[in-house]
């Protein structure tokens, strides 16, 4: 009894319950209901795969029975519950809970309907291929063993993991005050995400999106917008919306029937069916006369909901979504276990995570097989002596007493180890054949360069990551699949805003003092020639619109800088405003860098396409041709797009999809036109290739492409509001590179050119002045002229007033005068009259001084000279009355 009060301590209990009730809690959280942020594991787990490669249970033997499983992982390493332990392995078996199984079933392992696994007496199981990565390199030091439970055997602390299981396949657990919820991946998209870290550690979360676009569930159904997914993705909490996927059949009889072939992850498909027959039961969804589960085998999952012929199959499609699981969510709550405690992650520090796990298990396999390469080669070194003096070693051996004496005499004289001696004492006699003197010259020579290699791997982390993308790349090609989920638009209230803005048509407009804004393309309505226009913004003093382009809403919109760099937008993105604002200062939307301003905007549906090319041209008269795959990715923070050389800026930008012809106006009316092929692509940061040579003063204004066997027409307009079209075949196709010739006659009336383009006559044109006043003109309605003419009129303008910018938009499909317009046809009609009267009056008076400019239009190559002979017989075709 004093033995026993001896013992005895005398303890607060609020303070002994605290205490215990924390290191219970510790205990749950660190190891039982959390996983590792490196292997995706949970413990129950780890311990499952790694005694089943203990046993030998792997991919290409034969099944076991799932009980010796089980007993030996918990006899071995989890001291619990036999039932938890199989429930863990039947759950790693299932394909509709996992992703990629990691465990290979045979025999009942349950279904979707809830139907519990069969006991595990029945059932086999062995490991699946995928499983044997997470495993793969374990025996080569690449990670910490522990002792188990009892001390009498060794268990991992982590798993090597050759792919990224914890997104891949998921996971979820409740410890105490804490649970974790990750939902499972796409392999291929998660292994893209961590080669793109990889290559680039400073993504963003929503870079790394454009890898990683969102859950990817066994049972694949869809995702409702991506406002869920960015906020977990970027907090490590947030909430998916999930739907089933269905199809609205109509049958012979006009009846519809609702089939649903994809349902939400962990929903239960005979409580889904139990619920909606409920609710067709209690009337409160009225219109189903028919519930059928024809799910099978063959062809998946597939519930046929017949719907009575007066009753309107999507409304009660509708009120399904929100009375059934068939619309469900999934709380992600991204809770992993690093260095040994808790911690809520964004997607971004998960992926940095396994990949520093990854390069621990490269290091470490490659200084275990550098550690085993040296003692060979040690070995092979000391053969290497006995054999260049075989006959003495012989003689040595011979006359010593005992393996001992022949050990130390071998040292002693031949400066060996104790393990080379041993070697050489082991060595068959087989061995000293001139064929095995060169194998073991050639071994050693091979190892010596392969413990070369693998120095240099442990000297260069960049050689380390090399190997990682090597063997994650092989690990996509074999097991990596497509997504099984579709992210898409639903009709939930809390989508994203880019799931909810329709794609309409719009105007991207841009002032000279950098204020951009968005206007839908029908503000503008199309007027006749000559008309007044309307207000496009009002702005500010010494402001003007400079740049417009016409997109939609869904497209993406590149900018290209004065420094030569590009950014990018989507059309939703920019503020839409009023005809009448300003805007809003372009580095509210872009984060240029100091002194950076604007110089093209060019709108594009499809980045990834790689039969197509972005054209740029200079004011200098420099040409590139770059792939447009090499904007694919454009960061925030920008890109190069081209390097420009002393005193240029870009001009012009074009997407071409190959095989066009280019053309190139000036300010002083030289237009070029040459084949697009004769510029081969070059890389982001090239300046490009001369592609016109520009007279003393002038510079390029425009870039255009037309297709070799088009009717398209070249368009220009001067500063005076002066325009016209010509045939693109009046101009001949040159060299790259040379003067071009004479596409206007300039004067004090129309000016300088301010625009050039190719049309087809199905387009309209919006003419911007410096004063904001934009006029919406049919192309048709412009005349077709010769190249040298002037032009005529298509806006009119106060003396203080110049044509700042134009560009060409789709024409509408029903074009509206607008009312103040609608008077003024005659009037207008007359003006059209006048103004080729006029051009042509003009033209007589000219034609002199165009025949002069002609002479002088000089070519750098050769073949595109023109003669003085032809330029008069051209002017004599455009001027008959001369």
């Amino acid at each position: 009894m004093a033995e026993n009060n001896e013992r005895l301590q005398e303890r607060n209990i609020s303070k002994e319950m605290r205490e215990s009730f924390l290191d219970y809690a510790m205990s749950v959280i660190v190891a039982r209901a959390l996983p590792d942020v490196r292997d995706g594991m949970k413990p129950v787990h780890r311990r499952i795969l790694y005694g089943m490669n203990d046993q030998g249970m792997t991919a290409d033997k034969p099944y076991k029975k799932s009980a010796r499983i089980v007993g030996d992982v918990m006899g071995k390493y989890h001291p619990h519950g036999d039932s938890s332990i199989y429930e863990a392995m039947v759950r790693m078996a299932q394909d509709f809970s996992f992703r990629y199984p990691l465990v290979d079933g045979q025999g009942n392992f349950g279904s979707m309907d809830g139907d519990g696994a069969a006991a595990m007496r029945y059932t086999e199981a062995r490991m699946t291929k995928l499983a044997m990565e997470m495993m793969r390199d374990i025996n080569k030091d690449t990670i910490d063993f522990t002792d188990n439970y009892d001390g009498n055997e060794r268990e991992p602390v982590v798993l090597p993991a050759r792919f990224p299981n914890l997104l891949v396949n998921g996971a979820s657990g409740i410890a105490v005050g804490m649970a974790t919820n990750i939902p499972p991946h796409n392999m291929n998209e998660v292994i893209d995400g961590v080669l793109a870290l990889s290559h680039n550690p400073d993504l963003t979360i929503s870079e790394l999106m454009d890898y990683i676009s969102g859950p990817d569930f066994p049972t694949a159904g869809l995702i409702l917008g991506r406002s869920g997914i960015r906020r977990a993705y970027e907090t490590g909490r947030g909430s998916v919306i999930m739907r089933a996927k269905t199809l609205i059949e109509t049958r012979k009889n006009g009846k519809e029937t609702i089939i649903v072939t994809e349902i939400p992850y962990q929903v239960n498909k005979a409580k889904l069916v139990e619920k909606i027959a409920e609710l067709a039961r209690d009337k409160k969804i009225d219109g189903i006369t028919d519930l059928r589960d024809e799910t099978s085998l063959k062809e998946g999952v597939r519930i046929v909901i017949d719907i009575r012929r007066d009753a309107n199959a999507n409304v009660i499609l509708n009120n399904l979504y929100k009375l059934t699981p068939l619309q469900t969510t999934f709380g992600m709550n991204m809770l992993a276990i690093v260095n040994k405690k808790p911690e809520l992650l964004n997607l971004k520090q998960m992926l940095f995570h396994y990949l520093e796990h990854q390069k621990i298990v490269i290091r470490r396999r490659t200084a275990y097989n550098l550690k085993k390469a040296e003692d060979r080669a040690h070995l092979l070194e000391g053969l290497r002596i006995a054999l260049d003096d075989i006959d003495r070693i012989i003689e040595l051996i011979r006359a010593s007493e005992n393996d001992h004496v022949a050990i130390s005499e071998l040292q002693n004289q031949f400066s060996l180890s104790e393990r080379q001696a041993q070697a050489i004492l082991d060595m068959r006699l087989r061995r000293l054949t001139g064929l095995e003197r060169d194998k073991i010259e050639s071994e050693y020579q091979e190892l010596m360069n392969y413990i070369a290699e693998l120095k240099e791997i442990l000297a260069n982390e960049e050689r380390i990551l090399e190997i990682i993308r090597e063997e994650l790349t092989e690990i996509k090609e074999k097991f990596g699949d497509g997504r099984r989920t579709e992210i898409t638009v639903g009709g939930y209230d809390q989508l994203e805003d880019e799931d909810l803005i329709p794609e309409d048509h719009v105007v991207i407009t841009l002032s000279h003092n950098n204020y951009i804004k968005r206007l839908s393309a029908s503000t503008y309505r199309a007027q006749h020639r000559g008309g007044r226009g309307v207000q496009g913004m009002n702005t500010i003093e010494d402001d003007f619109v400079s740049q417009i382009v016409t997109t939609s809403t869904h497209d993406h919109v590149l900018f290209f800088t004065n420094k030569g760099r590009v950014y990018k937008l989507k059309g939703y993105e920019i503020p839409e405003l009023s005809r009448q604002s300003k805007g809003i200062p372009v580095v509210n939307a872009l984060e240029l860098e100091k002194d950076e301003t604007i110089s093209q905007m060019i709108a594009v549906k499809n980045l990834e396409r790689e039969d197509a090319f972005i054209i740029f041209a200079t004011k200098k008269g420099l040409v590139k041709r770059s792939s447009l795959s090499n904007f694919a990715r454009i960061n925030k923070n920008g890109k190069i797009a081209i390097n420009f050389r002393e005193d240029d800026e870009l001009v012009g930008v074009r997407l071409s999809e190959g095989g066009n012809q280019l053309i190139i106006g000036t300010r002083k009316a030289s237009l070029i036109r040459f084949e697009e092929e004769t510029l081969r692509p070059l890389g982001r940061t090239a300046a490009g290739v001369k592609g016109i040579s520009l007279r003393q003063g002038d510079e390029v204004i425009g870039l255009d492409i037309v297709r070799p066997d088009s009717e398209e027409e070249i368009l220009i307009v001067t500063e005076k509001g002066y325009g016209k079209r010509t045939t693109v075949k009046d101009y001949r196709l040159s060299h790259r590179g040379g003067m071009g010739i004479k596409t206007a006659a300039l004067t004090d009336r129309n000016g300088s050119l301010v625009y050039m383009a190719t049309v087809t006559g199905d387009e309209d044109l919006m003419i911007v002045t410096d004063k904001g006043v934009i006029i919406r003109l049919d192309v048709n309605s412009i005349s077709r002229t010769g190249r040298s003419t002037q032009g005529v009129k298509l806006i009119r303008l106060s003396d203080d007033q110049f044509v700042a910018t134009v560009a060409k938009v789709q024409k509408e499909e029903e074009e509206v005068l607008a009312p103040q317009e609608e008077n003024l046809t005659a009037v207008i009609q007359g003006k059209h009259d006048e103004d080729i009267e006029q051009a042509d009056g003009h033209l007589t008076g000219e034609a002199e001084e165009v025949t002069e400019e002609a002479e002088e239009d000089i070519f750098e190559d050769s073949d595109d000279v023109e003669t003085l002979d032809e330029l008069k017989n051209e002017e004599n075709e455009l001027f008959p009355e001369k």
